[in-house]
């Protein structure tokens, strides 16, 4: 579907004024077409009719949900809450195997990927990560396993965990490092020493967990250009294989504790910009690709050899090399996503465990996709991953007549070019690629107050 993408340095130059306004445009960060909010009425029959007709031995993804924290970070957007006692969490995790349990074999599937993620999944303690895994084993085939992935905080991490991890086959760390600024980390809630995020990457790598993902964060409250940079050197200088750079969403209507963070000190669009395009050339300086909208990795990484070879996909998580039949989600609020469709579970805790106690699955949404759904996730999804397309493959120019006029706009301003039927986002304009993808939407005029700013 067109040849391979353009991988790079983020934004080496300033945008055009014009474009500003973009950068303040609520579109969706496009992890799935059509977004979240878009979900209807799917029930538990349904799902359990879409598990069954997987098809023989199909290749399939878990992610694994688990929604507590020790505490609440301020700008935390994920479905999480704090907990301080045990019997919440280890109630949970019953739940999680009695939800693990209802899948059955599934037809002898094939599981390529796992991810851990939360809130803070390592809440869970050795024991039950142990028991967890170990129900996962005695329902997957695990001989085609690829990667086995969890989000990590590094304030809740010790050299026994670490073993743990390293036990049940935990192959890829990602570590929430945000922002090393005492100031900003103050601002957000999240106290993180440097020196925190480097102890637990040497522990994970003395244990053997040589893959490691850092997490950044840039439009944080009181955040500066200098900030910014400061994050990025530190960063790179633990040479992790991926680093993640994310724009601040700040939706306190959706997440009612960003209200504890002042609106006054949030850089405005010109500023989030610029701590975009710094981040990115600091990291550029360490020798890391930028991959897509938000992603770096090292150029012998697997993740930037498939943005190379034109193989790379996005999915709930972000950019990854997972291309399994289908993810299935577990745990509350867990989306998941199968030929037929998405589904997702309860977020209501209550919810989700009677429902796994009685026996049956929680889900409470999704989505049937139509055939106009998957066409347009295929363009969405190739525009984000490859900042490329070739309309010619999906139907040609004529079909998506109103869709190329409206990017007529951000061709204008220098963010993308057309020729023909192929459309190349520049690299001023790779902050904007989900502007250019929003021209694909057609759920979007529906919802566009519910997602967060394009930059």
């Amino acid at each position: 579907m067109g040849s391979a993408p353009a991988i790079g340095v983020v934004m080496t130059q300033q945008p055009p004024a014009v474009s500003l306004a973009l950068a303040e445009r609520n579109v969706p960060r496009y992890t799935s077409y059509p977004s979240a909010p878009h979900f209807s009425k799917v029930g538990p029959d349904t799902y359990r009719e879409w598990l069954a007709a997987l098809p023989h031995a199909a290749r399939v993804s878990l992610y694994i949900h688990v929604p507590f924290c020790t505490e609440l970070c301020h700008y935390c957007g994920c479905n999480t809450r704090a907990v301080r006692k045990r019997t919440p969490v280890d109630t949970y995790a019953e739940h999680l195997l009695e939800e693990i349990a209802l899948l059955g074999d599934l037809n002898g599937a094939r599981l390529t990927h796992i991810h851990w993620g939360g809130g803070t999944p390592s809440i869970l303690g050795p024991q039950w990560l142990e028991t967890i895994s170990g129900a996962i084993a005695s329902r997957f085939d695990l001989s085609s396993l690829k990667e086995h992935a969890i989000e990590l905080d590094p304030r809740r991490i010790d050299q026994p965990l670490v073993r743990t991890l390293k036990a049940i086959g935990i192959n890829r760390a990602s570590l929430g490092m945000q922002d090393a600024s005492p100031h900003v980390q103050h601002a957000i809630g999240r106290v993180q020493p440097f020196e925190l995020v480097e102890r637990a990457a040497q522990w994970l790598r003395e244990a053997g967990i040589a893959n490691l993902n850092l997490d950044l964060m840039y439009g944080l409250p009181t955040q500066t250009d200098r900030d910014v940079a400061r994050s990025a050197e530190l960063a790179a200088s633990l040479n992790p294989q991926r680093l993640a750079l994310f724009g601040y969403a700040h939706v306190p209507w959706f997440k009612t504790h960003q209200r504890l963070i002042d609106e006054t000190t949030l850089p405005g669009a010109t500023e989030r910009i610029e701590q975009a395009r710094i981040a990115a050339e600091t990291l550029a300086s360490f020798g890391y690709q930028a991959i897509g909208l938000d992603h770096f990795a090292l150029p012998d990484d697997e993740l930037c050899i498939a943005a190379r070879e034109g193989r790379l996909h996005r999915n709930f998580q972000g950019y990854t090399t997972d291309d399994a039949n289908a993810l299935i989600g577990i745990g509350a609020s867990s989306i998941g996503r199968l030929p037929q469709g998405y589904v997702q579970n309860a977020p209501d805790m209550g919810h989700y465990a009677r429902s796994v106690a009685a026996g049956t699955f929680a889900t409470v949404k999704g989505l049937a996709l139509s055939d106009d759904d998957r066409l347009r996730a295929a363009i969405i999804e190739r525009l984000m991953c490859d900042l490329k397309l070739d309309l010619g493959a999906f139907g040609g120019v004529a079909r998506f007549a109103e869709e190329m006029e409206a990017l007529q706009g951000l061709a204008a301003q220098g963010l993308l070019t057309i020729d023909g039927a192929k459309i190349t986002i520049t690299e001023a304009g790779r902050p904007y690629i989900r502007i250019a993808a929003a021209a694909f939407d057609s759920y979007l005029a529906e919802s566009q107050k519910r997602h967060s700013v394009a930059v």
